[in-house]
């Protein structure tokens, strides 16, 4: 990989992605640049990873051919209107921003700019992520190849049309904060029942990494495994029943609708 990538803006996820390049795709430091408007924060990039940093948005995107728009979407109009004018065909431009859809950000830097947009989620924070990554009209495949690559290191990504980014970020860009609440209630059952707050937490948490890898590790469909686990008149199928009552599949089908919904709102104010 012989990019040079700019990240506009150095916050977590921005880290997360210079950890993803150096340590999964073996990108030298020398090629990585990171922009913030705190010194402090630049400072701490360039001690820890040993990259470049500036506070110049624009020198950045004028020395590397990778630009990742890595700043909150409140920002972002500020940022695309003062780089547009150095941005040109031969920049890849890819832009982490939630709700901020391609339509948006074409019309800020042009049509014939080659544009991806991804939609990664935090867990990218410990490198196992989940992104879909929407390719802008100019893009080619290379670029899209190259976008699959850089998430593919900081998780798993997947191709999705632009019209689904919203959908993508209901599951994957809200979900962990819903898994954080069931985590949460697990432990607190297991705290009911007479375990240590610590030792419930931590086995909660292992509990929901161990299925979620035995589901993506065998291909096997989540019900099959789930039956696997309930025997006949056992606990299992009687801790079931009680989720079944409660209504919990419901509920998080209606907290991926409505984070989904709040998702393609936000994305409408953000052509305004």
């Amino acid at each position: 990989m012989d990019s040079r990538f700019a990240f506009i803006g150095g916050g977590n996820m921005a880290e997360a992605l210079i950890k993803g390049l150096m340590q999964g795709l073996a990108v030298p430091p020398a090629r990585i640049t990171a922009t913030d408007i705190l010194p402090e924060r630049r400072h701490y990039l360039e001690k820890t990873y040993g990259i470049h940093t500036t506070a110049d948005n624009c020198q950045a995107v004028r020395e590397h051919d990778v630009i990742i728009l890595a700043v909150k979407p409140q920002h972002l109009p500020e940022v695309l209107a003062t780089i547009a004018p150095v941005v040109t065909r031969q920049h890849l431009v890819i832009s982490i921003a939630a709700g901020v859809p391609l339509r948006t950000l074409q019309a800020a830097l042009g049509e014939e700019v080659r544009l991806v947009r991804v939609m990664p989620n935090t867990p990218a924070l410990v490198l196992a992520g989940a992104a879909g990554i929407a390719p802008g009209k100019a893009a080619t495949a290379e670029d899209v190849a190259l976008v699959e690559r850089v998430f593919s290191a900081v998780g798993r990504a997947v191709v999705v049309g632009d019209e689904l980014m919203d959908a993508v970020t209901g599951l994957s860009g809200s979900g962990p904060a819903f898994v954080f609440a069931v985590i949460e209630a697990l432990a607190d059952g297991g705290v009911l029942v007479g375990l240590p707050r610590q030792m419930a937490v931590v086995l909660a948490a292992q509990t929901v990494l161990g299925a979620a890898k035995l589901v993506l590790e065998t291909g096997k469909h989540p019900g099959e495994l789930k039956d696997m686990v309930a025997s006949p008149a056992g606990t299992t199928i009687a801790g079931l029943h009680a989720l079944e009552r409660g209504g919990l599949r419901g509920l998080l089908m209606d907290a991926v609708r409505l984070a989904t919904e709040r998702s393609a709102a936000l994305g409408r104010l953000s052509d305004h």
